[in-house]
């Protein structure tokens, strides 16, 4: 089964460090309908803002120094109507809880295709719920937990992992390690 192909239309400003993934975003984004901007830096990103007035933003989480989570504050001051999407290769439930309440519209953990994207982005992710994963009533692993736990310090550190790992009780180096892996599913 073949998932149908939304459309839709509007500026879009893409927010990733990953300049090949902006692009390759940008240009399914484009064949979508939608016209692309692309930043790869939180000033590149408030530049482009005012530049071309968009009506959606898709944030990375990590922007290289930056962070996404700052940014959608820094955004929505800028342009409140703008509908904003962060991305993210890290996440987790207190990532997304946090990118929610500095404004966030929605929240999507990558790997993610262009069509899951433009749903987000339109606010009809939710209308094709057969093709959505079902949640579990199966506990979450003890992994699982250890990354929501290590996801919510972070957030409450203000991505300080020097912070993060003397409040966690963990070595510096050894919260690193664990960050650096991908989350843990289930």
């Amino acid at each position: 089964m073949h998932e149908q192909m939304h459309t839709g239309s509007g500026k879009v400003l893409i927010v990733d460090d990953d300049a090949v993934f902006a692009r390759v975003l940008a240009r399914a984004l484009d064949a979508r309908g939608f016209s692309c901007a692309v930043a790869h830096s939180a000033a590149a990103a408030l530049d482009a803002c005012a530049a071309c007035a968009p009506e959606f933003a898709v944030l990375d989480l990590k922007l290289g120094a930056d962070n996404g989570l700052k940014l959608i504050g820094e955004l929505k001051a800028t342009m409140p109507e703008l509908r904003i999407l962060l991305l993210t290769g890290y996440a987790s439930i207190a990532t997304a809880v946090e990118a929610i309440k500095r404004g966030a519209d929605d929240y999507l953990a990558k790997p993610v295709d262009a069509d899951a994207v433009t749903a987000a982005l339109l606010g009809t992710r939710g209308d094709n719920v057969e093709n959505e994963a079902n949640p579990s009533d199966a506990p979450l692993s003890l992994k699982r937990l250890e990354w929501e736990q290590i996801q919510r310090v972070l957030a409450e550190c203000g991505g300080n992992v020097s912070e993060t790992a003397r409040r966690l009780h963990l070595h510096r180096r050894t919260l690193q390690r664990k960050l650096a892996k991908r989350p843990v599913r289930g």
